[in-house]
């Protein structure tokens, strides 16, 4: 596998609808992807219906042409009482293709690029001294 970095053309982040995620879960599982819930109840148990965010990592090839990319997904957890949650997920090429990206103007990419950093480093609440 690949880096995706923020600089490459295939770079992209991407708002989508709860029933789009349930669609690359889908796909996922068609495909046989490594990276995804273990089944669409699972995902549903976990993920709460709002929209969510998602950002390639990185590129899976096989020594061909891309098979998928493995994205995170930054998303609302079910009985998170607000918490959010970040996992991985492969999508394949056509679908990531057809995600709506968010990330056209320099300042809203870079914010963005920093809270996905954030979420996969993991946030806490600190208090202050």
């Amino acid at each position: 596998m690949s880096m995706v970095r923020q600089q490459d053309p295939d770079f992209r982040i991407c708002h989508i609808t709860f029933e789009s995620l349930l669609e690359v879960q889908r796909d996922a599982e068609s495909s046989g992807f490594a990276s995804r819930w273990t089944s669409l109840d699972a995902l549903r148990a976990q993920v709460k219906e709002d929209s969510v965010l998602v950002s390639p990592l990185m590129r899976e090839t096989r020594g061909g042409p891309i098979r998928a990319y493995r994205c995170a997904v930054l998303f609302s957890v079910t009985s998170g009482g607000g918490r959010g949650g970040v996992a991985t997920i492969d999508i394949s090429p056509a679908r990531f293709d057809s995600l709506t990206r968010i990330d056209r103007d320099p300042d809203v990419r870079e914010v963005l690029v920093n809270v996905f950093a954030l979420a996969l480093s993991g946030i806490s609440t600190v208090s202050k001294n």
